[in-house]
């Protein structure tokens, strides 16, 4: 399901900033050679990363999902001096690849790469969050949430990816392991009165969340 009209898409980008050579680097080789390029953050996605890094200024950010290290270049523009970003995924050949571009960057040493499980390796962080992406398994989300919430300053960001799940959650019944998680992890966070939500209609949807 295109859930935006590609002449939609295309008239947006025309009129974003384009990518910096080493974010269109990443792009291009992940679009060429990875089974999964699907899962790339993409441009307009990338860019509004950037615009809210650099809005926030963060000191503390999580990422959970690493990929191939699009969106964790992009989250890193906005740091302050003083920042780093700690970055988590279970697959050692994503974390290689990303741990590459982020020592070819302004912000590599800003970057923390870990390989393994997210579900053991947030807890053995000790930082308050000021910014937490969650763009990894979709089974997982809710486990994640409730891990990285309670070290979440007050007023600080959750973003959540892939929410509309390719328009999965738009059908009764919602097909699939993973179209299911989403959908239940929509319905746990409307349910909850500690956070402000907002639902974007930006790619395959992002949550926008502030801790109260």
């Amino acid at each position: 399901m295109d859930l935006i009209h590609p002449q939609v898409q295309a008239y947006a980008e025309k009129y974003t900033s384009p990518d910096e050579p080493l974010l269109r680097e990443i792009c291009d080789h992940t679009l060429a050679n990875h089974p999964h390029a699907g899962m790339l953050s993409g441009h307009l996605q990338g860019k509004w990363l950037q615009m809210v890094s650099w809005m926030l200024r963060p000191r503390r950010i999580l990422e959970i999902g690493t990929f191939t290290g699009y969106s964790g270049l992009c989250l890193a523009a906005g740091l302050t001096e003083d920042g780093l970003l700690h970055t988590i995924d279970i697959r050692e050949e994503e974390t290689g690849t990303a741990a590459a571009y982020f020592a070819r960057s302004a912000f590599g040493h800003k970057i923390r790469v870990h390989t393994g499980d997210a579900r053991e390796i947030i807890p053995a962080l000790d930082e308050q969050w000021d910014l937490v992406f969650i763009d990894a398994d979709k089974t997982g989300y809710i486990e994640y949430f409730n891990l990285v919430f309670p070290r979440l300053r007050q007023n600080g960001f959750i973003l959540a990816d892939n929410v509309f799940f390719h328009g999965d959650v738009l059908e009764e019944p919602v097909k699939g392991k993973s179209g299911k998680a989403i959908r239940d992890f929509n319905e746990y966070i409307l349910g909850r009165n500690d956070l402000e939500k907002m639902m974007l209609t930006l790619r395959d949807g992002l949550y926008l969340l502030r801790k109260i």
